[in-house]
């Protein structure tokens, strides 16, 4: 296992230096497994990254990711979602992606509140983990597909990777009104593909498995990420940020009013 942690390292830290054109940027942060071993490789390699954490005051995202980076030693700032202003940037930002798909909207807002974070403090790039769930079975639909063996996982791997790569465009569409780049250095193509040929078991141990991403998480304990982090079961960005509960409420008056 050692020796296919130092590969999956060296090919991380390849992804971000084949991708990173610059030496200081932001990174979106939750404290997870993913966004806390994408700060640590960047940190290591001695790029100057200050974590972005989005979301409403009492979300998951805010408390645990100011956990997370104190541990990590990381600067770290937030920037917390105000109804306000939400119904306003939710409709804007449905309008302009033009799309129904729930996911994509809530994404497309906490990285819109993440892009706006990242101009406030004279960044122009910001760095983000997408790739590592749908690589390494992160998602919760990965446990059905296992149980119709590993070429299941590798048709619903190749899906999800497909959804993700048109979903990041959408989200590049709306961070270039704050002139802000969102760069995922684990969907880039060489690493995907590298990604691919790591065994299934690595990732997923069976139908039963809660964890799942067994291998990242390895890796994240080995280069000195908090425990705490490492071994987090996964929240998603829409849920760890509260969006997904604002959203699904506004839809849900919305429509009682009508």
């Amino acid at each position: 296992m050692k020796i296919l942690t130092t590969e999956l390292l060296t090919e991380m830290q390849k992804a971000v230096k084949n991708t990173i054109l610059t030496k200081k940027f932001g990174i979106a942060f939750s404290g997870g497994v993913d966004s806390s071993l994408l700060a640590k490789i960047c940190s290591d390699l001695g790029y100057d990254i200050t974590l972005l954490t989005v979301g409403f005051s009492d979300s998951h995202d805010i408390l645990f990711s100011k956990k997370i980076s104190k541990l990590l030693d990381l600067p770290h700032k937030t920037l917390e979602i105000t109804f306000d202003t939400f119904d306003d940037i939710s409709n804007k930002i449905r309008q302009k992606i033009n799309t129904d798909n729930l996911s994509w909207n809530e994404n497309c807002i906490a990285f819109y509140y993440i892009s706006k974070l990242a101009k406030s403090l004279d960044l122009d790039t910001v760095v983000t983990a997408n790739g590592i769930d749908e690589l390494f079975c992160g998602y919760n639909g990965y446990r059905d597909a296992i149980k119709e063996g590993d070429k299941a996982v590798i048709e619903l791997m190749n899906k999800k990777i497909e959804n993700e790569l048109k979903m990041m465009k959408a989200v590049n569409t709306l961070s270039s009104e704050f002139n802000i780049k969102i760069i995922q250095p684990f969907l880039n193509q060489d690493f995907i593909n590298y990604a691919k040929k790591i065994p299934v078991s690595e990732k997923i141990t069976g139908q039963d498995d809660l964890i799942r991403k067994h291998i990242i998480r390895k890796l994240a304990l080995e280069i000195g990420v908090p425990e705490e982090s490492a071994n987090k079961r996964k929240k998603a960005l829409q849920y760890g940020s509260q969006i997904h509960k604002a959203l699904t409420k506004r839809y849900s008056h919305t429509q009682n009013i009508l």
